[in-house]
Formats: C-alpha cells, structure tokens, sequence
C-alpha cells in the first residue's frame, strides 16, 4: 500500500497483454518455488494404502529452459493469483517407453500438461521474482517506465529478472464497484450451469461413447486434456506434520452472500438436488426410476414429475431459489426464468429449443448436446466476466490488506449476531468463527480455513 509506481495486480495485466511476447524461465521459477498445497502424485490407492501407478506417463517434447508465461488466474473467495504453464508433452507407456501415437483415431502425440504455480498465497508474495525474456520493445519500454526493469536498452537476447516481492500488491487508490444485486444473479447461473453439466457429464459434441471410453482408459478428458487420477503423497497428515514435511497455514476466505444465503457453496449439485425434489419416470410404463440423473434426461421416453414432500422436509432458501429454476427446464412449471437467463449471456440457441421442447416439439439428442455444450461456455464466460471486474478485485484487496476498502462502510458482526439479525443463514463450522459485513443488499464474509502443505523442496521436472 505504498506510492511505488507499479502495483503488483497491475504488473500482471501487463504480463497479460504482452504474454505473447514474454517468456519465462520455468527452471528458475521451479528451483524456487513453494508448494501452497499437499503434493499430489499420479495414481491412485488401494484398501491397504498402497500406491497403483498409471499404465502412462507424461514426458516433456522439449527440455526447453523457458516457456511461455501463461495465463494469470485469480481465485474466487482468497487473496491468490495463479499462473498456468502449459507445456508440450507426448504420452508414453511407463513399462517400456513406448509412445502412444493415437487414441480412438486421434492423434495424441503432441498433447498440452498444465501447472499452475502461485504466485500470491493469501495475500502474501508465494514466488519472490521472476527471470522473463522480453520480446516487444513495447512491452520492455512499458515495463522500464513502471519501475520494474534496470535495463537501459532493450535486448531481446537478455534475460532480466523481475523482482515481485518489493512491490504493493494493490494501488493504493484502488476503486471498487457495487455489489448490490451480484449473488442472486451469480445463484441462478451456477444452478443453471449445474444442471446443464450434469446433462453433459459423459457427452460430447466431438466424440462418440465409445471414443470417450477409449479417451477415459488413456486418461484424457473428453476435451482432450490429460487427465490422471492423483492423490495426496501423504496417508498420514499427523505423521507428517510431526517429521516437518508437512506444515499448515490459515487462508483467509472471502465470500459474497445474500441477507439469505451466504454463499455459492451452500447450493447443493443439480443431481443431489433432484434426487430430493423430483422423480423420473418412464412415461410409457410409468415405472419409476432409482436415483434419476440428467444424464438420464436426454433419454426422450423418460420425463419428470415433482416428488412428494414429507411433512418433516424443511425448505431453506436455497431450495426455493433452485426450485423455480428446475420446474422451468424441466417443463413442469414454466415461468420464463431459463429462457431469461439465457438470453442474458447469449445462449440463443438452446433459449430456443427449451421453448421449442415445452410447446411439444421432439428435439433430437445430438442437438440438444450441441446446444447445451454452447450455452455452459457462454454461462461460464459470462461469470468469469462479473468476477474480473466486480469480485476479484474487492476480494483481493480485502485478503492483502485485511480491511474492507474505504469506501465500503460496515461495522463487523460475528456469526451469532448476523444469525440473530438474518435468520435464514447457515453457517459451517470454519465460517461460524468469522466475521461478516451488511454491505447493501449483500453480506461479505470473512473466515480463516486451516491449509497443509508440502514444505520447500526444488521441484525438479514438470
């Protein structure tokens, strides 16, 4: 929270800008680097803790010393900013070495890992420097006139190291929007997106079942991205703090609620929530089905009904958002919110079939699929878009600097106090400890949540 010419948050937009045009050197950055996590390691175990290995591996196409800087993310609910390193990498059979060349009758030789590294740890600097090549005389010109670079001309042969842990990670003239209006809006899309991935859990557009099976038995996602099975490198956590690989930290969350709901994570999944609310029935022979799912939703003679209610069933607040939300995709109660929602981030195409299907008009799977698959990316971006410009920000001032910004005035209120004044709230065990401001028509939470993680030691491959 200095005068410095650069914040932290802002070099990153930089990096950003030019990331095509800066490169970064990753043995550098892993010789360094801490983990802020438990190491996870590929496999999974068995009943008696043993580990079973992937029948593949990854190995690295180049042995380059640098890479491209990848994209920055921040988190949701901490003060963390992470940067994704994508790498080139051929899979290969661990017994023998041999490559796999195609899988389902696409070529997998030249495949994509991701890593993430971070670089703010709960508002604290988690990677010191970074030693970057620049490319773009403007990037190196924009850079050296923020303070960052001591280079007098630019060299694009020359390495230069960028030193992150002497700058403010915010400006201290921030501004922040209003939240006012924010979660519920932020609630019906994650209860839209939940129901639409459930539908698109084991579909694709690309790619036929049988493929997906082939992709699953290679460990690749149905998008193509490798995807082993992993698990913590330690069975024993207390065993492992006390031999001092193993230590623990706090992380701060920071939410955003309603005077209602506190926060995204109180929604149940769309699968979860069906099986409470609804039946599904085969609409021929009205046999009813065990524990229906919207992958079974797709199947045209199978269809939905509302499920008798105990009179011991309590209705929260959560329920009774979701609730008008599944009635209406469901066809059961049409009320227009969908087709809303929809309509709102662009999703045209299955607003349109949803209107279609309710006025009685058989849609085809394959369509249904496609539609579907469009609209969860422009829900998805959509989302993404609220947080980069209303809830990052904010959030991550608040994890930096520990105090809501000036401009937002708040008294704190401990659990039992806003329980007292919002009865409707739910509160977990780590978020009955925190502290939580009336913003608005909003609540922002704050609560420490106790992390392990692996301690310091050189990460020597990828």
């Amino acid at each position: 929270m200095t005068n410095n010419k650069i914040s932290l948050v802002e070099l990153i937009k930089i990096f950003a800008q030019y990331r095509n045009n800066i490169i970064v050197n990753i043995k550098h950055l892993q010789e360094h680097y801490q983990r802020t996590g438990i190491k996870r390691i590929k496999g999974v175990r068995n009943e008696n803790g043993e580990l079973l290995q992937p029948w593949l591996r990854t190995e690295n196409i180049d042995n380059a010393e640098y890479v491209g800087i990848g994209n920055f993310q921040f988190n949701r609910n901490t003060a963390t900013i992470n940067m994704l390193i994508k790498r080139q990498v051929k899979l290969a059979k661990v017994e023998d070495q041999t490559p796999a060349i195609e899988v389902a009758g696409l070529l997998v030789n030249d495949l994509n890992s991701f890593k993430n590294y971070t670089i703010v740890s709960d508002g604290k600097i988690n990677v010191k420097s970074l030693q970057i090549k620049i490319s773009s005389k403007k990037a190196f010109d924009l850079l050296k006139k923020k303070g960052v670079l001591n280079a007098k001309e630019f060299d694009f042969r020359a390495e230069h190291t960028i030193q992150l842990d002497n700058l403010p990670l915010v400006a201290a003239n921030s501004r922040y929007s209003s939240i006012d209006g924010l979660f519920n809006q932020l609630a019906e899309i994650k209860v839209l997106t939940s129901i639409i991935s459930a539908h698109l859990r084991k579909e694709s557009v690309l790619f036929v079942a049988g493929q997906l099976d082939e992709f699953k038995k290679h460990y690749l996602s149905k998008n193509v991205y490798i995807n082993f099975p992993t698990t913590n490198e330690y069975t024993d956590i207390h065993e492992a703090l006390v031999n001092g690989t193993l230590d623990s930290r706090l992380s701060y969350k920071i939410d955003i609620g309603s005077q209602d709901i506190l926060n995204l994570s109180k929604f149940p999944s769309a699968n979860k929530f069906l099986n409470r609310m609804y039946r599904l029935y085969d609409k021929f022979t009205g046999e009813i089905i065990i524990k229906p799912s919207f992958e079974m939703a797709l199947n045209e003679n199978l269809t939905f009904r509302h499920r008798l209610l105990s009179s011991r069933t309590k209705i929260t607040k959560v329920d009774e958002l979701m609730k008008p939300i599944f009635d209406d995709f469901l066809g059961l109660e049409p009320n227009g919110i969908v087709v809303d929602i929809l309509k709102k981030v662009g999703a045209d195409s299955l607003a349109q079939l949803l209107q279609e299907k309710q006025a009685g008009k058989q849609i085809g799977k394959d369509e249904m699929v496609e539609a579907l698959t469009m609209a969860n990316n422009k829900l998805e971006q959509y989302v993404e878009n609220i947080y980069q410009k209303k809830i990052y920000p904010l959030v991550f001032y608040i994890g930096c600097t520990g105090v809501l910004p000036e401009e937002i005035k708040a008294k704190p209120m401990t659990a039992e106090e806003a329980a007292a004044k919002y009865p409707n709230l739910q509160f977990s065990k780590n978020e009955q400890e925190g502290s939580f401001f009336a913003v608005g028509d909003s609540i922002i939470s704050i609560y420490a949540k106790t992390e392990f993680y692996s301690k310091k030691v050189p990460i020597l491959n990828n």
